[in-house]
């Protein structure tokens, strides 16, 4: 089953919008959850990550990556090679 990029983010975020822009430079795909207009959404990330108040939030699958920094680290390890 394909993985995919989930990223939880909100309208205001610099960090939200360059992760964005690197997952649409490097060709993946992603889902994106607006933390800012969802409740529902917002209540999802906090389960998911253990309450974490920051965004991004990005998940490969059911594994959290963490944020900007910690995707261009996994995109430089190769960790998001065969993701489209």
């Amino acid at each position: 089953m394909a993985r995919k990029i989930k990223i939880y983010s909100t309208g205001t975020c610099p960090r939200c919008d360059k992760s964005k822009q690197l997952l649409t430079k490097w060709g993946i795909s992603y889902i994106e959850v607006r933390v800012d207009q969802s409740q529902k959404g917002l209540k999802e990330m906090l389960k998911r990550t253990n309450n974490a108040r920051t965004v991004p939030q990005i998940f490969l699958g059911d594994d959290h990556i963490g944020g900007l920094d910690e995707l261009t680290e996994a995109h430089m390890d190769g960790d998001l090679e065969g993701i489209s």
